[in-house]
């Protein structure tokens, strides 16, 4: 059996097909993880998501920022945003089914992988100052409120840049805010592990006081594989961690990539799209 870690689909099912046939991946032998962000931007976000709900067990897949901005719209009041391509979803006879699912999936997954160790796939990754129990156990608390009654008003609330701070003593809807927005939406933080919502790009874009997260050192050894970052292009410069970067901008014409998670191979297909 081979395990394989995809990065963001974002709506690019052609590819996502294409890369499983390279890499002759067989549902009853083989697993997926996938780094979230199944939806939004590209072209067939319906198609992924049918296409990795139907893998059944053979795929894991993480909550992304998009992931949870679908379901915002579908169940917690918010409104499409004009770049959205979520519409053939909220459309779709299989709706109410799909979302459903997506909604039962966590925001992290952590695993023992031969010769690798302890890894943990995130969407946007881990902060430092957090153990990979720690950051189960806090992705656990979310997961339980999306699965919980209280799940609409949770997702109403669940948007926001505050507390930009993680502080053990939140609670309420600031501390699952702040969960959602560490394992989802982080790029760059300060020292303190304060996260900065306004630079998106490059390494070259990080504020004054602020890093990457993984340039800050760890205490532990375990492996962080996270998607999120498309302008990182697969790669974490300087970093100070155990890190795979996976999301190669597939959406804006890059590439669609996987890593064998137990040899460290990369394999990807170009993107059907223009840069």
């Amino acid at each position: 059996m081979t395990t394989y870690a995809i990065g963001d689909l974002q709506g690019c099912h052609a590819e996502f097909v294409e890369l499983l046939e390279r890499l002759a991946f067989d549902p009853r032998e083989d697993r997926l993880w996938l780094a979230g962000d199944l939806v939004n931007r590209g072209p067939a976000s319906l198609a992924c998501l049918r296409e990795v709900r139907a893998l059944g067990e053979a795929a894991v897949t993480v909550l992304g920022n998009h992931d949870l901005h679908l379901l915002a719209v579908a169940r917690g009041g918010a409104s499409l945003n004009r770049k959205d391509t979520l519409e053939s979803i909220l459309a779709a006879p299989d709706r109410e089914a799909l979302l459903d699912w997506l909604q039962s999936r966590p925001l992290l997954v952590r695993r023992a992988v031969a010769g690798q160790g302890d890894t943990v796939m995130s969407h946007a990754g881990v902060l430092p100052q957090w153990s990979p129990a720690l950051a189960e156990g806090l992705a656990g608390e979310v997961a339980g409120e999306l699965r919980s009654e209280r799940s609409g008003a949770f997702l109403e609330q669940m948007y926001g840049n505050e507390p930009a701070c993680w502080d053990d003593s939140l609670g309420g809807i600031e501390r699952l805010r702040a969960i959602v927005n560490v394992l989802t939406r982080m790029r760059f933080i300060d020292a303190e592990g304060c996260l900065d919502f306004s630079a998106k790009e490059g390494l070259d874009s990080a504020p004054s006081g602020f890093a990457p997260w993984f340039c800050y050192p760890r205490q532990d050894e375990a492996r962080l594989v996270f998607g999120h970052w498309a302008a990182l292009e697969g790669k974490a410069p300087g970093a100070r961690a155990r890190v795979e970067a996976l999301d190669t901008g597939c959406v804006w014409g890059g590439r669609l990539t996987a890593l064998n998670l137990s040899t460290g191979e990369r394999i990807g297909v170009p993107s059907h799209r223009r840069r």
